[in-house]
């Protein structure tokens, strides 16, 4: 097993009287892919900004590699520069990598473009570039495709799939949909009132079909850890 690239232990978190986060242990091994599932408010985009070193903990041990990235649900680039200056954006001479990251991201030709000429996808994708060009050991993931059109959105999810497959950082991916779980992750963490409930380690072949009876069963019994039912479970 690879060294921890995150090691959580006895983590707090409050604002006032509610523990956010409430004595939550977590590792996530280097090159492995954690994605975080849990209703509003249970803490995950907390848990993602005190890793991202944007919030901090009021207690309990927080140990993270140096170089980290974030790709947040909006691409958060910089209008009045190109394509290419914001994949760069912050690193001197960084030209030649950064046309990698966007070859990477099959936007190597929307290197001169303005942001605002693209796409939400492409945007995204720049994002994404951005966020990788800089070598991170962990990537952290906001719900990156929650803005995106469906079949965007599968795209994404292929390319995020196979970028880090390429790099290997530790990855965590804050989601709300089950299913781009299931697609992407290594394990599976479920969040509720401040404590995993679930850390479950995906077994299913690459690559994964809804229509899979395996990946069917495990969509259930994450959304019922998520407090869903189906329609079977409820009627009486």
């Amino acid at each position: 097993m690879n060294a921890a690239a995150v090691h959580l232990r006895a983590l707090e978190r409050r604002f006032g009287d509610r523990a956010v986060l409430d004595s939550l242990d977590l590792d996530i091994q280097r090159g492995e892919f954690f994605a975080l599932l849990g209703a509003s408010g249970s803490g995950k985009t907390t848990l993602l900004r005190l890793l991202a070193g944007l919030d901090r903990a009021d207690g309990g041990t927080v140990l993270v590699p140096r170089v980290r990235t974030v790709v947040f649900q909006e691409p958060r680039l910089v209008p009045s520069k190109r394509v290419l200056a914001n994949v760069t954006v912050g690193m001197p001479r960084g030209g030649a990598t950064g046309l990698e990251a966007l070859t990477e991201v099959g936007l190597a030709s929307h290197a001169n473009a303005w942001p605002a000429t693209l796409s939400g996808g492409e945007a995204q994708r720049v994002a994404l570039a951005r966020a990788l060009v800089r070598e991170p050991e962990l990537l952290l993931l906001d719900e990156p495709f929650a803005a995106l059109d469906a079949l965007t959105r599968l795209r994404m999810q292929d390319l995020v799939e196979r970028l880090c497959r390429v790099h290997r950082p530790a990855v965590l991916l804050v989601t709300h949909d089950v299913d781009e779980a299931i697609r992407l992750a290594d394990r599976i963490g479920v969040l509720r009132e401040g404590r995993l409930i679930t850390d479950e380690r995906i077994t299913l072949d690459r690559p994964r079909d809804p229509a899979d009876p395996a990946f069917a069963a495990l969509r259930s019994r994450l959304l019922a850890d998520l407090g869903v039912h189906s329609l079977e479970e409820t009627s009486p």
